[in-house]
């Protein structure tokens, strides 16, 4: 068993004790958002640190011409 850290920017998001450690390159799901493994170091012998680029969250703008009041 492994103790995994999920490092975005020298942000921690994520400890998780796993069987196996992603690889690089890998595409991975965490709490929700898409994200893709950019490195792995191995700290000790069962603790990993993880580096992980995460998708952009897009988010919607409304719209401006609704500037009337509704009734």
């Amino acid at each position: 068993m492994y103790v995994i850290h999920f490092f975005e920017d020298n942000t921690l998001h994520l400890v998780q004790l796993v069987n196996t450690i992603p690889t690089v390159d890998e595409n991975i799901k965490i709490k929700g958002r898409k994200g893709k493994v950019l490195s792995v170091r191995t700290i000790e012998e069962n603790k990993v640190h993880v580096n992980v680029l995460f998708e952009k969250v897009k988010q919607n703008q409304p719209n401006i011409k609704d500037t009337k009041k509704k009734r």
